[in-house]
This record gives C-alpha cells, sequence and structure tokens, in this order.
C-alpha cells in the first residue's frame, strides 16, 4: 500500500498545479471570489457524491469531533482565495513554489512539536536541508520572474 501513496500524492501536487493555474485564469477574468465559489461549489457536488456512494460507515461525525478539527475547511478557503489572486500577478511556478514552502515549514513545526494530535517527528539536519533548498528554488523563480519584467518593461 505505500508504494501507492507517493504516486498518488505525486499525482494530487500535479493536480493542484494545474487547478491553480487555471483558478488563477478563471480569477483574472471573472473574479477572485467568482473563482473560488465556483471550485467550492463543484467540490461539494462531487464530494458529497462519493461520500454519499463509496464512503464508509464511521464511529465518530462531523458533529461529535473536536470543533477545532473542523477548521481545516477554513485553511482550504485561505488557500484558494491566495492561489486565485496570485497566479495572475507572479506565476504558476512562483505560486505553487511559495505554497509549498509554506506548507513545508508548517508541517516540519507540526512534525517537530506533534502540534494538533500528531506525533513527534523532531527536526533533523535533513529536515532543515529541505527547507534551504526550497528557499532557494523560490528565490531562483523570483529571480527568474523579476529578470522577465525588466526585459519585459524594457522592450
Amino acid at each position: 500500500m505505500l508504494t501507492l501513496v507517493f504516486p498518488l500524492l505525486l499525482l494530487g501536487g500535479a493536480v493542484l498545479a494545474a487547478q491553480s493555474s487555471v483558478n488563477g485564469r478563471l480569477g483574472a477574468k471573472v473574479g477572485v471570489l467568482s473563482s473560488a465559489w465556483l471550485t467550492f461549489v463543484i467540490g461539494a457536488v462531487v464530494t458529497f457524491l462519493l461520500m454519499l456512494f463509496f464512503e464508509p460507515a464511521h464511529s465518530a461525525t462531523l458533529f461529535s469531533v473536536p470543533k477545532w478539527q473542523l477548521t481545516g475547511a477554513l485553511f482550504g478557503v485561505v488557500y484558494m482565495l491566495a492561489i486565485v489572486f496570485a497566479v495572475p500577478r507572479v506565476g504558476t511556478a512562483a505560486a505553487t513554489v511559495a505554497v509549498i514552502s509554506g506548507q513545508l515549514i508548517m508541517s516540519l513545526l507540526v512534525d517537530h512539536f506533534g502540534w494538533l494530535d500528531n506525533d513527534r517527528l523532531p527536526l533533523d539536519p535533513s529536515r532543515l536541508a529541505a527547507i534551504v533548498l526550497l528557499a532557494g528554488a523560490l528565490f531562483l523563480i523570483y529571480l527568474s520572474n523579476a529578470q522577465r519584467e525588466r526585459q519585459t518593461a524594457g522592450a
């Protein structure tokens, strides 16, 4: 089962980058909130149908879990609004690497401190190196965007 997890995550990441690009372009034409609204409405309908036909019964419900666990839905709204706003301004690659950088930093903090009821996985040199390398990637993409902007302004 573990061998299927990473290809699934890679596919999820690829689809997320494509979604960011599509929603960014749509948001530039119809508005950030309209684009985000469409995403959530279609997502809610599809998820409801999947839940209705494929979700097995669970001992807990949305009404019985700790209320802090429901905040994840709000985080999706923040992400969607940020990405739809940012992609037309900085491009898909820069927006995606910035989002991944934020995800990596927060996930390392969650792991290290065991926040949100997770197991503790302490920071180590290889995890710190991942932050540095991703920051380097974001910096190089920023430099590339800035260089292109200067060339466009000069032309």
